[in-house]
């Protein structure tokens, strides 16, 4: 009886307010105009040379955009029945016509599976094909038809100048398709990957880039890819004109390795460096200290030496590199960072400093030895 009662006032309530509502636009006046209607459109007359450049961008490039979403397997705290939901989001592009898919390591990383969704809105189960995290990069690969995967333009990074228009494309916050235009405000930053490697010639744009942008490109004014959108400098986690992407020149390096061989063969000299700050603590010049070479590797085949005690307790010289074809090295991540450009096989020279002689070595690269067992990447299922 209470409820009914209760609803029976809120009836009543509504009742009257709607009554009053009604008297009060009854009470007001008339001012007599019978010409009140809709206002006349003015014409608009053509877009602007940059609005339809920007709108050009997006219409050529959107369709090889896509958008990832991470799944993570959770159990229900009663039943403990196992279900996927999603994890994270982020965006790639088509690199290719196979379904294969870029984006960012940090995007993929933690899932149990991946979940590639096209422009037109079909998704597809992805495959993990290979990642290397030290340039925070990661490719997948969709079985989709041809036709719904246009790879995107490639272009180039090394001839990038401060100024030019840059655009990026990605699902920021998980919403649809964005695009947001800027500039190249600098080149050559560097920034640290999430296994504290150092990354160089990092792009700088002030085009927005918010969460759920990682992975997706950044383009020219031509409409190539130039960058992938990788971390923002934010204190609030939201775009604050300061954001960073990975060089095309590196991508376009990387990731034919990770479709070929599903991770990236370093090229390796069988040696052991001394920490960095050694050197200067034994005031040699800046450079990678061999504490040990490995026996019948490259650099023992190449008459290349490690510091050693002697028998008296004195330290014996041995050799620091210096520079590898002629670009310096100051510390063991520029040394990793110059062989990586190389190939397992191929001839490189080193310059070599030891007891205050430099000379000049060539040695032909060995392939790294794989870790026992490397961190799966994508958690159990």
């Amino acid at each position: 009886m209470r409820v009914v009662i209760s609803s029976l006032r809120v009836l009543l309530v509504g009742g009257v307010l709607v009554t009053a509502a009604a008297l009060l636009w009854l009470a007001l006046p008339s001012n007599g105009r019978t010409d009140a209607t809709p206002r006349a459109v003015a014409p608009r007359g053509p877009l602007a040379a940059d609005e339809l450049a920007n709108i050009d961008v997006f219409r050529r490039t959107s369709p090889s955009v896509v958008h990832i979403t991470t799944l993570a397997v959770q159990r229900d705290f009663f039943s403990m029945n196992a279900q996927q939901v999603p994890r994270g989001t982020g965006t790639g592009f088509v690199w290719d016509e196979a379904g294969h898919i870029v984006t960012n390591f940090h995007v993929v990383q933690g899932g149990n599976a991946l979940r590639v969704t096209l422009a037109d809105q079909t998704s597809f189960v992805a495959k993990l094909v290979g990642v290397f995290p030290d340039r925070d990069l990661a490719v997948m690969r969709i079985e989709a038809p041809k036709d719904k995967l246009p790879p995107i333009a490639i272009g180039s990074s090394k001839d990038l100048v401060v100024g030019q228009r840059v655009y990026a494309i990605g699902n920021p916050f998980g919403l649809d398709q964005t695009l947001t235009t800027g500039i190249v405000s600098a080149l050559n930053r560097e920034i640290e990957s999430f296994n504290e490697r150092t990354i160089r010639g990092v792009i700088q744009t002030d085009a927005a880039i918010n969460p759920g942008n990682s992975g997706g490109p950044l383009l020219d004014s031509a409409g190539r890819l130039i960058g992938v959108n990788t971390q923002i400098a934010s204190p609030s986690g939201a775009s604050a004109g300061i954001g960073f992407a990975i060089p095309v020149d590196e991508v376009n390096r990387i990731v034919p390795r990770l479709i070929r061989d599903g991770r990236l063969v370093r090229p390796a000299l069988g040696i052991s460096a001394l920490p960095d700050n050694i050197p200067l603590a034994l005031k040699l010049p800046k450079g990678v200290g061999l504490v040990q070479v490995a026996p019948g590797g490259p650099a023992a085949k190449a008459g290349l030496q490690p510091f050693r005690r002697a028998d008296d307790g004195g330290v014996v010289p041995g050799d620091v590199i210096t520079a590898i074809n002629g670009e310096p090295v100051a510390t063991l991540d520029d040394m990793l960072t110059l062989l990586e450009r190389h190939q397992p096989g191929e001839t490189v020279t080193l310059t070599l400093w030891r007891a205050g002689k430099t000379r000049q070595q060539a040695v032909v690269l060995g392939r790294a030895r794989p870790l026992a067992r490397q961190a799966r990447l994508l958690a159990p299922s």
